[in-house]
């Protein structure tokens, strides 16, 4: 396999946070576990081990304790899927078979009351998560969770069909497909939900807040790439991680991969703290909070990505960091050469003639036809 990697301290210019119930919010999550059988037994027993509480307490440091809760249950919920079905499981391999489960599951998810997988743990546990996102948040809160619940089961296919031919996609391919994959989307609008408002849809579907959104994606999941090589490199089974993706396109080592990954994700942090500081001036006590929030959501996975034993895997150690650095390792403001996501530094203002992170007001949003993003 070559030399262990060494990951060095990483560039995090967001403070950390972490809710005061986060001890009992992870106790909570694996009484959860355990009620809905979510898993086999020895995934279940891995899965509460992880610290998934705390994580979640890190997202939402200052949010309703219900919400933190309801989050940290429904991202173990999301790791049953993907660790038990996509990564670990035969369906991993069988991508038409793997979309018709999350077709029926996405079923359950938009009408719990549906007689569909009636006695399957993941269905039973799917149906407790949406009654209690109703209970939390709007119905438009609701269908755009159902909404991007269906995006990361239809990128996880997606992955599958690269499992099954044991191919890498290219950089762009596997860009698009991470902000899905990783379920960062479907977080969102918990964000929301933790602290009681719902952003208006001149703000919400503004092409900035949009990017800013994406953005905070692709970090935390670069960043969860970097942080999970080590496990994932170890295994004898396929794996996918930006890391391999730079190393069978631009021919490079390891060590040549995790510094380009660095940098990459430099750039792209530096860009969404001045796009996010741009939108903050003009939006709304709401959208301040939200975008608050996606930099807790960053800075947390930051936190829990060195801290979990899930990367950590203290029977054969990772070379992680154990302390996050203010410098970046590339400053720079130009895109990165990645076609999906280029159109991001668009956004910085010396690119516009006008600044292209407004907010619109909802007047101005109607009269000038962009409401609902372009």
């Amino acid at each position: 396999m070559g030399p262990e990697l060494i990951v060095p301290p990483i560039f995090s210019p967001i403070p950390p946070a972490i809710h005061p119930r986060h001890a009992d919010i992870d106790v909570q999550t694996a009484a959860w576990a355990e009620t809905f059988r979510i898993g086999s037994e020895e995934l279940r027993s891995r899965l509460v081990r992880h610290d998934i509480g705390t994580f979640c307490a890190r997202i939402l440091p200052e949010g309703r304790e219900e919400v933190v809760s309801l989050l940290s249950d429904f991202v173990l919920w999301l790791f049953g899927v993907d660790d038990g079905h996509c990564e670990e499981g035969e369906l991993g391999r069988r991508p038409g078979e793997l979309a018709g489960l999350l077709h029926r599951l996405i079923r359950v998810a938009q009408n719990p009351e549906a007689p569909m997988l009636e006695d399957d743990p993941l269905a039973a546990g799917l149906r407790d998560l949406r009654l209690r996102v109703d209970r939390f948040g709007t119905a438009g809160q609701t269908a755009r969770w159902v909404d991007a619940l269906r995006e990361y089961f239809f990128s996880v296919v997606w992955e599958a069909a690269h499992r099954r031919a044991g191919t890498v996609p290219d950089l762009n391919d596997y860009t698009l497909m991470r902000l899905y994959d990783g379920a960062t989307s479907v977080v969102l609008p918990m964000l929301e939900m933790g602290h009681g408002y719902e952003l208006q849809p001149h703000e919400r579907d503004h092409t900035a807040v949009r990017a800013v959104a994406e953005m905070a994606s692709f970090i935390i999941t670069w960043d969860n790439d970097i942080f999970s090589y080590h496990k994932e490199r170890s295994t004898k089974d396929y794996y996918l991680n930006a890391l391999r993706v730079l190393e069978e396109e631009r021919r490079l080592t390891p060590a040549e991969a995790l510094d380009l990954a660095i940098s990459q994700r430099d750039r792209v942090m530096r860009l969404f703290m001045k796009v996010s500081e741009q939108l903050a001036e003009q939006g709304s006590p709401q959208l301040r909070q939200y975008l608050h929030s996606l930099g807790c959501f960053i800075r947390g996975a930051q936190d829990w990505g060195i801290s979990s034993v899930r990367y950590t895997t203290p029977d054969d150690p990772a070379n992680m960091p154990s302390v996050f650095t203010d410098t970046p390792t590339d400053d720079s403001d130009e895109p990165l050469d990645i076609p999906s996501i280029s159109w991001w530094w668009g956004l910085l203002p010396t690119r516009n003639a006008t600044p292209g992170g407004r907010v619109p007001s909802q007047q101005s949003a109607q009269s000038k036809g962009l409401v609902g993003g372009r």
